[in-house]
């Protein structure tokens, strides 16, 4: 098959979106952004062996190419609109194709996304993604903004899709269905949480690159410090069934990475609205910790001591590959 068949059997849609006046098929994409809004941009690259195991189904691997950029607009309170996408293909396969693409315009057609541009090559299979949203002018979230005595929250469970990797990396088994390995390869975009935030949350980020890493991104933009309760850390029944008798690890969900989840600061009169708006998005959120005056992150154990981590979270220079 040509570049330009496989574009059109896979990839090119009918337009939907009004504001796409020019989408797949010429030199580039024309796109209206709505008056009084303003637009958030986000890319990322996944490859494999790095970003995602080998073993992926490649349905799955659409999927979270799209959603960890659905991810970054989340943390910005940004409506997503519109992608682009830059496909590096070792050989053509239509069936691993085929799924690929199935996954990521299945959720792209959930959150009213349009896919209006890209290009394809020969090559190690890498996959990027461009996003393109709006948000109102000046309503866009920001990792700064964070104060003393701002409550820390966070979104959903996170260690689950790190205790997954951990357990493939370890030679075990993990079945698509398994809901850690779910929450591994089909991570959910708190999109509309991310959107219910805006107004409430004082600084917001998601936290791929591992929980304390991704708030120490917070911390210094805002110029503050906190103190985390790892008491208080959500986790998922499935992540405390593999835990060991002797103890949880607490560097999965504080520093694994992979979790998607959105991780905010919100002043303490404003917590009960933060419940309310996020209960109508069926999303879980989790009270964790405070925001002080004194620089630095402290992490407490469940019995109030300072807990030391090995790392923060994910480094692409230092950690090694997954395979």
């Amino acid at each position: 098959m040509k570049e330009f068949d496989l574009i059109r059997r896979h990839f090119t849609q009918a337009p939907g979106d009004p504001d796409v006046i020019l989408g797949v098929g010429d030199d580039a994409a024309l796109l209206r952004v709505p008056p009084g809004h303003e637009l958030v941009v986000s890319v990322d690259t996944l490859i494999r062996g790095v970003h995602f195991p080998a073993q992926t189904p490649p349905s799955a691997v659409g999927h979270k190419a799209l959603a960890v950029n659905l991810s970054d607009l989340a943390a910005m309170g940004a409506m997503p609109r519109w992608i682009t996408l830059a496909l590096t293909l070792p050989d053509q396969d239509p069936d691993w194709l085929g799924a690929f693409a199935r996954g990521l315009l299945d959720l792209a057609r959930q959150h009213g996304v349009e896919l209006v541009g890209g290009d394809t090559t020969r090559g190690p299979l890498s996959i990027t993604v461009q996003i393109m949203g709006v948000a109102p002018v000046g309503a866009a979230l920001r990792r700064r903004g964070a104060r003393p005595g701002d409550r820390i929250m966070v979104t959903g469970t996170p260690g689950d899709a790190a205790l997954a990797l951990q357990r493939m990396l370890a030679g075990q088994a993990l079945d698509p269905d398994d809901p850690l390995r779910r929450r591994l390869d089909r991570p959910t975009p708190r999109v509309a949480a991310g959107l219910a935030l805006r107004g409430l949350a004082s600084a917001c980020i998601d936290i791929s690159d591992g929980l304390c890493q991704d708030l120490g991104h917070v911390l210094t933009a805002s110029g503050v410090g906190a103190t985390l309760r790892t008491s208080d850390l959500p986790l998922s029944a499935a992540f405390l069934a593999h835990m060991p008798a002797e103890g949880i690890d607490w560097s999965l969900p504080l520093a694994g990475g992979d979790d998607y989840e959105l991780l905010f600061t919100v002043p303490p009169e404003r917590v009960p609205r933060v419940h309310e708006r996020l209960a109508g998005t069926g999303c879980p959120v989790t009270e964790i910790g405070e925001i002080e005056a004194e620089s630095g992150l402290r992490v407490l154990d469940p019995a109030g001591d300072r807990l030391s981590l090995d790392r923060g979270g994910y480094d692409h220079f230092q950690i090694a590959e997954s395979s």
